[in-house]
């Protein structure tokens, strides 16, 4: 067992030491938690890797903190790359929660709110979630392709902040 603790210590150099790393050292931490890291994203979520909540960009950040001790070697490779595996099973339990209790998933996910209603704005539900009417001007006219919040029979800020908007049939 010292052996192999001897041969990760000489390759990927001293953990808790950053500065006693050599440059060959750090590449190879790097390249290791880069396939470690890649590996977590797809197994934790494949829609964590497009953000959609704040409960998926937490998960990217948090690993993203503790897989970078590991390559700059500020804290041990083992238990940095151990607490990357913990934090993706964290993730999958929560989602796998979300997807079984829709009230669990409002929990960590929150819900979608509907800020325009027959073209009305709810400027309480407006101001409540801090959405000016530039932001929702902007995104009428990029997402729904119109200027006249008249068109829009409903519209919602979306779990992932987005603004979706569903149009009046026309006549």
């Amino acid at each position: 067992m010292n052996a192999i603790q001897d041969f990760f210590h000489m390759v990927l150099g001293p953990d808790g030491q950053p500065k006693d790393l050599t440059l060959l050292q750090m590449s190879l931490r790097g390249f290791l938690i880069f396939i470690i890291g890649l590996t977590l994203v797809r197994i934790g979520d494949r829609r964590s890797l497009s953000e959609k909540t704040g409960f998926d960009t937490l998960f990217l950040v948090l690993v993203a903190a503790v897989l970078a001790r590991a390559i700059n070697g500020s804290a041990p490779f083992l238990t940095s790359t151990g607490a990357g595996i913990a934090l993706m099973l964290i993730h999958r339990l929560f989602a796998y929660a979300a997807y079984r209790s829709h009230a669990f998933g409002k929990l960590i996910k929150g819900e979608a709110v509907t800020l325009v209603r027959d073209g009305q704005v709810d400027w309480k539900a407006m101001q409540r979630h801090l959405v000016s009417k530039h932001d929702l001007e902007e995104d009428l006219r990029l997402d729904a392709r119109v200027e006249d919040l008249e068109k829009i029979r409903v519209a919602r800020l979306e779990r992932s902040g987005d603004i979706s908007f569903i149009k009046k049939e026309e006549s």
